[in-house]
């Protein structure tokens, strides 16, 4: 793999040349398709641009983790209420479908290194039953992709078609 340089973006063929081993890897032990993990991996990290603490898919951490484990990050995230609990609400605006765009800070897992949130990354889809459905279509990525979205891995409406565009990115550069 190519080396990874913290907080810069990469071309899909070199962030598959860097993180392909480990998106293998993490398939081999969790059965999550390496297209998707790269896919998330990207889509979440702006092709590696923005993985504080090698946190590449956007994991949450609970409050109560230790704190070598978590860190407090602005995001955006939209919800189906104007109230919604976060460590820190900075704005709420509604949208026209009735929901609410949130930009918050919320804590979220930090990782010694790429390796190790490739593969917590599909420990996490393994392990919760929420995900179950995607497990069952583990021959297809997109299809996995898109039971993953319904699951509600992210908050934005668009997180399906969007992961599919990055996929089929990735699959142009060589990777998947």
């Amino acid at each position: 793999p190519l080396p990874y340089v913290p907080g810069k973006k990469l071309a899909p063929k070199a962030f598959v040349a860097t993180f392909g081993e480990s998106a293998r890897a993490s398939q081999a032990a969790s059965r999550v398709p390496a297209l998707v993990t790269l896919g998330q991996a990207a889509l979440e990290s702006g092709w590696g641009a923005h993985a504080p603490g090698f946190n590449f898919f956007g994991i949450k951490a609970k409050a109560s983790m230790p704190e070598n484990m978590r860190q407090l990050l602005k995001t955006k995230e939209v919800m189906s209420r104007p109230d919604a609990k976060f460590p820190e609400v900075i704005s709420v605006t509604p949208r026209p479908d009735g929901k609410y765009d949130y930009v918050v800070r919320d804590w979220f897992r930090v990782y010694p290194d790429a390796a190790t949130a490739f593969s917590e990354h599909g420990s996490f889809l393994a392990r919760n039953k929420r995900y179950a459905k995607a497990f069952a279509v583990t021959h297809d990525p997109y299809a996995f992709a898109t039971e993953v979205a319904r699951a509600g891995y992210a908050t934005g409406p668009t997180y399906g078609r969007e992961l599919h565009a990055v996929m089929r990115m990735i699959e142009k550069a060589g990777g998947g």
